[in-house]
């Protein structure tokens, strides 16, 4: 059975930046827009932190009953080294969805009811990222949902069940955060290509190639750069957001060096703090500009 501690790191808590940045950047667009609700923003910040710890869970017990942990690099996971049965792992991430869907009901009660089609999409999406019978992460398509769910829809998300409509900021800072939620798993499954190439997980990454995926890795990084700039757009003060650079460069630093398998741990841990980093001074920014 497995212990507290190992179920803590489980739930993969360097990861838990890429729920918090959303939250935070779509609630500093609400304060600009003069339309923040924060009781709705700490909903939406516990939704978020629910499904990222769901996705985590889901992950692990998928990966680990196809046998694509057996040869990990990297953190524990708790079906794969056999910690925990892989039926408690998959209780533990349906556990968590069960927390995120009724959250999210509290949200489609207070901002409208169309908003539980897009919870229902997002919960799919978590599952199905590894797990079903034709999971799309092992399809090269995982970059594209963390995009889109950890970005796009968490950020507009955000600010729309506070305002009650989308804003030009809220969509500036959606693609920054999205392209450095994107970044983190770019960098992991850089570091994964070994491993998932001899267990037949397709990644997006493993399409690439391993010169095609450090590439990827900085373009996402200037991506976030120009969506500062737009952000600047609106209010000069949304600068504040660079402050995440320094973290974003010393990320880029072992991708660039040619840094394999545990190296580029450092970059995971930089690029998730370069993400929250981003998030804060974008809210704050935004928030002095209001």
């Amino acid at each position: 059975m497995a212990t507290a501690s190992q179920w803590i790191s489980g739930a993969r808590p360097r990861t838990l930046p890429a729920a918090v940045a959303p939250v935070v950047a779509g609630t500093g667009a609400a304060v600009f827009a003069d339309g923040e609700v924060w009781w709705k923003a700490v909903v939406c910040l516990l939704l978020s932190l629910a499904l990222q710890v769901g996705v985590n869970y889901a992950n692990d017990y998928s990966d680990g009953v196809r046998g694509t942990d057996d040869d990990r690099v990297g953190p524990m996971r708790l079906v794969g080294s056999g910690a925990a049965s892989a039926s408690a792992v998959k209780a533990a991430a349906f556990g968590c969805f069960a927390v995120a869907g009724v959250l999210g009901l509290l949200l489609a009660a207070t901002s409208g009811w169309w908003l539980l089609a897009v919870g229902a999409v997002a919960i799919a999406a978590a599952w199905f990222y590894t797990g079903g019978d034709r999971p799309y992460g092992y399809r090269a398509l995982g970059e594209i949902s963390v995009f889109v769910f950890f970005g796009l829809v968490a950020v507009l998300g955000t600010t729309y069940v506070q305002v009650g409509s989308f804003t030009w900021p809220s969509l500036a800072a959606s693609i920054g955060i999205g392209a450095l939620a994107c970044a983190i798993l770019v960098a992991n499954n850089l570091r994964d290509i070994p491993t998932d190439t001899v267990s037949g997980k397709r990644t997006l990454a493993v399409v690439l190639g391993d010169r095609g995926t450090r590439v990827l890795f900085v373009v996402l990084l200037v991506v976030a750069l120009g969506s500062v700039v737009w952000l600047a757009s609106f209010t000069a003060p949304a600068l504040l957001a660079l402050l995440a650079f320094p973290w974003a460069l010393r990320a880029a630093t072992p991708v660039g060096r040619g840094a394999t398998g545990l190296a580029l741990l450092p970059t995971l841990r930089d690029t998730g703090i370069a993400e929250l980093v981003f998030a804060i001074g974008a809210a704050v920014g935004l928030a002095l500009g209001a």
